[in-house]
């Protein structure tokens, strides 16, 4: 039998990117993965598969989600690279893309995500250091957790 090497199996960044950006506008307007299916005319299974790039988004479904989510097209690819950039070399997410979507992935990290804004200045700086203590203090055997 072919052997599915790892490339075949691991999302694209840009199907992540996407699918996060999906994510992140559809908890904005506070729309369940269920009535964005519903409009869409999917079940809420793809919508998931979707935002966590593990499936690609179709030009045409990509249209119909941003009318869905009232937003442009061009907001799931913000915060990517330019492809004409990335011709020379360029990474295609920005440094720490990766470590973002892991947070939004979760309701915790969304619900940080949320608040974190309306924290004033020296209390974000509070919360930051309270988080760094809090990865400092964690014995090695939570780290991978």
């Amino acid at each position: 039998m072919n052997k599915i090497s790892e490339n075949e199996r691991t999302p694209n960044v840009v199907d992540l990117h996407v699918g996060m950006r999906i994510r992140l506008r559809r908890r904005a307007l506070n729309v369940s993965q269920e009535r964005l299916a519903e409009a869409l005319g999917l079940t809420f299974q793809q919508v998931q598969k979707y935002e966590r790039g593990s499936n690609r988004v179709s030009a045409s479904k990509l249209y119909d989600i941003a009318r869905a989510l009232q937003s442009s097209i061009s907001y799931f690819f913000e915060g990517l690279a330019d492809p004409s950039i990335m011709a020379m070399g360029a990474m295609a997410e920005p440094e720490g893309a990766e470590f973002l979507y892991d947070m939004v992935m979760t309701p915790e990290g969304m619900e940080l995500a949320a608040l974190f804004p309306r924290i004033d200045r020296r209390r974000r700086r509070l919360v930051l250091d309270l988080a760094r203590a809090m990865i400092d203090d964690l014995p090695p055997e939570l780290e991978a957790e």
